[in-house]
């Protein structure tokens, strides 16, 4: 494997990014039906009700989210604890409380409390100042992954970077549907005198919440069929990768670029995850093969192939080169949470009010 053979798209602007659309298909066939993600309501339910995320809201023509760029980047990220990737990458796990939790698994990634309350803090403190400054080195030593995925440390430094790789699912032009449901008891408890009969609603609704009485439930979601299709859209930018730099060297900024690069061709070349969710496991659709191709800063637009297995050996040899930082288990500080919390950790000096968190 011959670590230089994208060097182009690494140290010039003729590329932009590397895009792949995936066809999907539910595993019932075209007309099946999917359950897509459902999200809370908008502060203004008049903007947003709540359920499932239909543009527009009204109409035959629409698209809908079926698994958000979050939430892909969620099922994507665990892969690099896997056996065949671990060594990628620097294991960091965090011991809290009887429970051991992989950085890679963590919501804000080397941004999230539960390593930033961890004897962790100043390493990542001084990685996320340092990206401030353009030397990207110390963070990809800790959390290399934070690099393809994104993070921001909202509730410290404020440094942010932006994803590298981007998934999402879409289903289009889709037809809503609802279903309804009748719970029955197993025997009529207040009926046969088990249980006293009463008009009390607190009384009738503990009844229901326990399953003593008939329970209908009716108009809920009930998922959707996509008479445009389902489409895996996932974007590796380039443009944005070639932001990342170690300072002014050169040579370990290419270093740098060839080992984030390698992590996010593996990412971009995984197979899916098919099961996404009760009522949603869709499959590539083998009559519209999945296209992959290099979009050139001029617009054009090259059929490419990278093959899972070329990816893994690029990012192995490109791993070996930079150097992959070591792995650490490290344990929740309760105090330092309790500080965090309180203004009064070494973040202080640093710290704007949280606000909204990103999502994975």
């Amino acid at each position: 494997m011959n670590v230089k053979e994208h060097d182009d798209w690494l140290t010039n602007d003729t590329a932009a990014a590397i895009v792949i659309r995936e066809p999907l298909l539910s595993v019932e066939g075209a007309d099946g039906v999917i359950f897509p993600a459902t999200y809370a309501a908008a502060e203004d339910k008049n903007v947003f009700p709540g359920g499932y995320n239909i543009d527009p809201p009204h109409g035959e023509k629409n698209v809908c989210l079926v698994d958000s760029v979050g939430s892909q980047a969620n099922r994507i990220e665990p892969l690099f604890a896997k056996t065949d990737y671990a060594d990628l990458v620097p294991q960091i796990v965090i011991t809290a409380g009887d429970k051991s939790v992989n950085l890679l698994e963590a919501g804000h990634r080397a941004g999230d409390a539960i390593v930033r309350c961890t004897s962790l803090q100043k390493c990542l403190q001084d990685a996320f100042y340092n990206v401030l400054k353009g030397d990207a080195t110390e963070l990809a030593k800790v959390s290399p992954t934070s690099l393809v995925f994104g993070v921001w440390d909202s509730r410290d430094t404020q440094a942010k970077l932006p994803r590298l790789l981007a998934s999402t699912i879409r289903a289009f032009d889709v037809v809503r549907l609802t279903r309804s449901a009748q719970f029955n008891p197993a025997a009529d408890y207040i009926g046969l005198g088990l249980l006293e009969d009463t008009t009390d609603k607190k009384t009738k609704d503990e009844y229901a919440k326990r399953g003593f009485i008939h329970v209908p439930a009716a108009g809920a979601p009930g998922g959707v069929i996509a008479k445009g299709g389902i489409r895996r859209d996932v974007t590796l930018s380039l443009a944005a990768l070639r932001l990342i730099s170690a300072g002014d060297d050169i040579n370990q900024s290419l270093m740098l670029r060839r080992y984030v690069l390698g992590l996010a061709l593996v990412a971009l070349t995984a197979p899916a995850q098919t099961y996404l969710r009760q009522g949603c496991n869709l499959v590539p659709d083998v009559n519209q093969p999945k296209c992959m191709t290099l979009v050139r800063a001029d617009g054009n637009r090259d059929p490419i192939t990278i093959s899972h297995h070329d990816a893994t050996e690029y990012a192995k040899v490109a791993a070996s080169e930079f150097g992959v930082g070591s792995s650490q288990s490290v344990s929740f500080d309760t105090e330092l949470a309790k500080k965090d919390i309180a203004g009064e950790s070494n973040v202080k000096p640093t710290r704007k009010r949280p606000g909204k968190a990103e999502s994975k």
